[in-house]
């Protein structure tokens, strides 16, 4: 097929510009809506109900669930639609250490790199997420504390590192929504973040990497708890 370029700044026809913005925009909202527990893991959806819902023809809502099921976000059901992935206590055993050891490096990266500036808007948003924390705010505080280790990544300068990391932690994003978190882990999440900024605010990169490390394998136990009790009531 002859593509030919008509008058547009990239070389694409307007008619194929047009259909990939409509594939994009399409996948980016399923992926806020799995995100923010608009849909919950372990829901069945169909094609015929998420077009009603996202106002797009059947032909982008298919590319859309394929992308995301190949980002273990979606699970395909043969002639019945697709279902959230449930995050199981064995993925998580499968996730984890890799996002420790990367969360670790980039510690080590962002505290060689990382400028004044970025160091002060971390700051406040971890004063934020505290105010969330005190006021037992749950949704904004997870926005906040994503904002915050998603921060840490891009000051680490290192792309590569930020898209791996992203695609890792958008697996386990909407469990850690729908996991019943007690109040004494929330605690100490919050003491842990403290001494996080603490030593990023020092540059210390050693030490950030053993308290990413460490803070990441105590939301594994809470994420493979949580995982285990939804798979033994539904024994």
């Amino acid at each position: 097929m002859n593509e030919a370029v008509t008058g547009s700044g990239n070389g694409e026809p307007p008619r194929k510009r047009r259909r990939g913005t409509l594939h994009r925009r399409t996948v980016n909202r399923l992926r806020d809506m799995i995100f923010e527990g608009d849909i919950k893991p372990g829901e069945r959806v169909t094609e015929i109900a998420l077009s009603e819902r996202l106002g797009v023809s059947r032909t982008p809502l298919r590319e859309a669930v394929r992308v995301l099921a190949g980002e273990g976000l979606l699970e395909p059901l043969p002639k019945r639609g697709a279902r959230v992935a449930r995050l199981t206590a064995e993925r998580i055993d499968e996730l984890f250490p890799v996002m420790g050891a990367l969360e670790a490096l980039a510690g080590e990266l962002a505290c060689r790199h990382i400028t004044a500036k970025e160091i002060a808007a971390i700051r406040v948003l971890h004063q934020q997420m505290a105010i969330h924390h005190a006021r037992r705010e749950l949704d904004p505080y997870f926005r906040l504390n994503q904002q915050i280790h998603e921060s840490i990544m891009m000051a680490t300068r290192n792309p590569t590192l930020f898209r791996i990391y992203l695609g890792l932690a958008g697996r386990v994003r909407h469990a850690r929504k729908a996991a019943n978190i007690s109040q004494a882990r929330w605690d100490e999440a919050m003491d842990e973040h403290a001494r996080i900024f603490a030593a990023l605010e020092r540059r210390d990169g050693a030490a950030l990497a053993q308290l990413l490390k460490r803070h990441l394998l105590k939301k594994q136990e809470a994420l493979r708890d949580s995982a285990r009790r939804i798979d033994g009531g539904k024994n």
